[in-house]
């Protein structure tokens, strides 16, 4: 299988990660591609219509693209540990808030990167970092219980998340009344898969 994927990535950080953690390094090879709104990538394009990173390349069946489609492949391939059926529904939840802390944050790089600069709209980015406040402030209030639990694919969604965040978006200081969620990703951060899987 071939991964088509990004250093900067953070929903293809989330299946490099998987791959790691489930023992698949051997099986899956990673294709590294340069890839924008504006100027997609053609062997992107090939593996997925919406040129979107991650898309996974399979020889016994269609290419599949999504983040969260491509995670759940590779755990259901090495025994499904990561959604575990016995609290499903509160992993997919935390999945979900991990990828739209991830969207906004991408789309708020994408607005000054993508835009020419007298187009840019400040309260757009504003309202995208609204979101992430948001739900930042419920993972630190409500989620980590769970957060602290056995590993599942919530905690690698929400890991890259907030990686992302210091990754593009540190000035804005995601930490700042949220000592829970900081402690809790100062652990986290020494996983050997979230370690390999930096972003550059």
């Amino acid at each position: 299988m071939q991964l088509i994927t990004s250093p900067a990535s953070p929903f293809a950080r989330k299946a490099r990660m998987v791959i790691i953690e489930t023992g698949q390094e051997d099986d899956v090879e990673l294709v590294e591609v340069m890839s924008s709104p504006t100027a997609p990538n053609p062997q992107l394009t090939a593996a997925n219509p919406m040129s979107k990173i991650p898309a996974l390349i399979r020889s016994d069946g269609p290419t599949l693209y999504d983040s969260r489609v491509v995670t759940r492949y590779l755990d259901a391939r090495s025994g499904g540990a990561l959604y575990p059926e016995s609290r499903i529904w509160d992993v997919l939840v935390l999945e979900a808030t991990g990828d739209a802390i991830m969207d906004a944050g991408v789309l708020m790089v994408y607005e000054n990167r993508c835009r020419p600069e007298d187009m840019q709209f400040g309260g757009w980015m504003d309202a995208q970092w609204g979101k992430i406040e948001g739900a930042l402030d419920a993972l630190n209030t409500r989620w980590m219980s769970h957060l602290s639990g056995p590993l599942d694919m919530g905690q690698i969604s929400v890991a890259c998340a907030l990686g992302y965040l210091d990754f593009r978006h540190a000035e804005r200081e995601w930490r700042k009344g949220r000592d829970a969620l900081d402690d809790w990703f100062a652990v986290f951060s020494a996983r050997d898969s979230f370690r390999a899987t930096m972003p550059a």
